[in-house]
């Protein structure tokens, strides 16, 4: 079985991000050749079009996620991404609050080292509560 692959020209590459972003930016330039087409197609698919997720949920996410590893360049660019697509202030603030509240569980069950198959069989007992409430 031969399989074909269509490789695009560094040149029709930035073409369409120009077309897509109205410029190259810098980080894309700096992509390897070999690399910058699946690199493109991967961001433009994920950060750019509509997926399962609704893209202010996904770059909602985006924000909550990068706030917590303090990547500057990511939660901006995911803070104006989300308000491209629609999110609020509020929205962005609460994603962010959402994920500041995460974390501290996080911490504070993995500190106390809480038995995991026993916080497991509670969280099932819950939802089935809960689910069962309607």
């Amino acid at each position: 079985m031969t399989t074909t692959t269509t490789t695009l020209s560094r040149a029709e590459v930035e073409a369409d991000i120009r077309d897509t972003l109205g410029l190259v930016p810098t980080f894309f330039s700096r992509i390897p050749d070999e690399l910058l087409a699946a690199e493109w197609e991967i961001f433009k698919r994920l950060e750019l079009e509509q997926t399962l997720i609704p893209n202010k949920y996904k770059q909602l996410m985006g924000v909550a996620l990068h706030a917590e590893t303090k990547c500057y360049y990511c939660t901006l660019f995911h803070t104006e991404a989300a308000k491209l697509f629609g999110a609020s202030d509020e929205e962005i603030q609460e994603a962010v609050h959402y994920a500041k509240s995460s974390l501290g569980w996080s911490a504070y069950l993995n500190g106390i080292r809480e038995d995991y198959d026993n916080f497991a069989a509670e969280l099932t007992r819950m939802g089935d509560y809960l689910g069962a409430r309607g």
